[in-house]
C-alpha cells in the first residue's frame, strides 16, 4: 500500500492532514466519477494563469450542473493557505469538486451539496534532459469518450491510453480519431510546419488546454506563426517538430515517436528551434503571470 505523504488538504471548510481526510462513499465523485479538477502549476510560491484555470474549472462546472461551492476569492484564499502550508517554492495545486454525496442513481440529484477538495504538493518540473534531449511518445487509437471538453474526474480511458505509453518506457501517448489528432493522455500535442506551431481547434473532443491560450501569445512575442485546425495522423508523422504541453510538462519537445525520429535532415530525433524559443519564452512568462 502506497502511504499518502505528510501533505495538508481543504476538505469542505475544513483543514486537515491529507491521510485522514474522509468524505462519504456515497459521494457522486466516488460512485460515477461525477466530478470535475484543475491542476495549478505555482512557481516561488505564486499561482500560474490562476484567472484562467477557475475560468475552465466553472466552464467544466456548467457542463455538468454542478454548483461551484465556493467563490474566486474564496479558492484563492484556499489554494495560498496550501501553498503556504507546504511551504516550497515550486508546486502543483489540486482542486476537485464533485456533485456530492446522494442515494445511487444515474440521474443527477437536485439536491446535493457539492464537495470541495483541495491539496498542494511539491512540483516535479521535467528535467534537463527531457528538455535537452527530448522526450519518447507513442501513437493510439483515441478510444476515449467523446466530451474531452470538460475536466472531469472521470479518467479512466486517459488512464488506460496513459498506460500504453508507461508500458512502452514513452512519457505519452498521442491519440487519433477518425485519421486526425485529437491530444495526448494528459497533454495537448503540438506539430511544427514550416515554422509554424499548429494544434487542434477547440471541440468536444479535446480539453481546452491553459497552455493553447498561453502559447497563442508566446507565438505572437517571438514572431512564431500559430494556427488551430484540424490535423491529419499523416501531418503528426512527417512534422518538423513534435511537442506537448501541460501544467505539469510546462512545453517538451517529442523527439520520438512509435520508437522513429521526429523531424528532418540535422534535427532529427533532436529538440527544434521553435521549441527552443517557446521554451524560453514560457519561462519569462511565469513571474509575470503569477499571483
Amino acid at each position: 500500500m502506497t502511504e499518502l505523504p505528510e501533505l495538508q488538504c481543504y476538505l469542505n471548510g475544513e483543514y486537515a492532514p491529507l491521510a485522514e481526510a474522509k468524505v462519504s462513499v456515497m459521494d457522486r465523485g466516488f460512485i460515477f466519477g461525477d466530478g470535475v479538477y484543475e491542476m495549478i502549476p505555482v512557481y516561488a510560491r505564486r499561482l500560474f494563469r490562476f484567472a484562467q484555470h477557475m475560468d475552465r474549472l466553472d466552464r467544466s462546472l456548467s457542463k455538468l450542473r454542478i454548483s461551484n461551492p465556493l467563490s474566486r476569492d474564496q479558492w484563492l484564499a484556499v489554494c495560498r493557505r496550501l501553498i503556504a502550508d507546504l511551504g516550497v517554492e515550486d508546486q502543483w495545486v489540486y482542486l476537485q469538486i464533485t456533485r456530492g454525496p446522494a442515494p445511487r442513481n444515474h440521474v443527477m440529484p437536485e439536491d446535493c451539496e457539492p464537495t470541495a477538495f483541495a491539496y498542494a504538493q511539491p512540483a516535479r518540473l521535467p528535467t534537463a534532459e527531457q528538455r535537452h534531449h527530448g522526450v519518447a511518445c507513442v501513437s493510439a487509437r483515441d478510444f476515449r469518450w467523446e466530451r474531452g471538453d470538460i475536466k472531469s474526474t472521470s479518467l479512466l480511458g486517459n488512464v488506460l491510453a496513459r498506460q500504453i505509453s508507461a508500458d512502452a518506457g514513452a512519457l505519452e501517448t498521442l491519440l487519433f480519431r477518425d485519421g486526425h489528432l485529437t491530444e495526448a493522455s494528459a497533454s495537448n500535442v503540438w506539430i511544427v510546419k514550416e515554422g509554424a506551431l499548429l494544434g487542434v481547434p477547440k471541440s468536444e473532443q479535446v480539453l481546452e488546454g491553459i497552455r493553447v491560450e498561453l502559447l497563442r501569445e508566446l507565438c505572437e512575442d517571438c514572431g512564431i506563426a500559430f494556427n488551430l485546425r484540424p490535423i491529419a495522423e499523416s501531418e503528426v508523422f512527417t512534422a518538423d517538430e513534435i511537442l506537448i504541453s501541460s501544467a505539469t510538462k510546462e512545453i517538451l519537445p517529442v523527439t520520438t515517436l512509435d520508437h522513429e525520429p521526429v523531424g528532418h535532415g540535422a534535427l532529427r530525433g533532436k529538440p527544434g528551434p521553435v521549441y527552443a524559443r517557446l521554451y524560453e519564452a514560457y519561462q519569462r512568462a511565469k513571474p509575470l503571470q503569477s499571483i
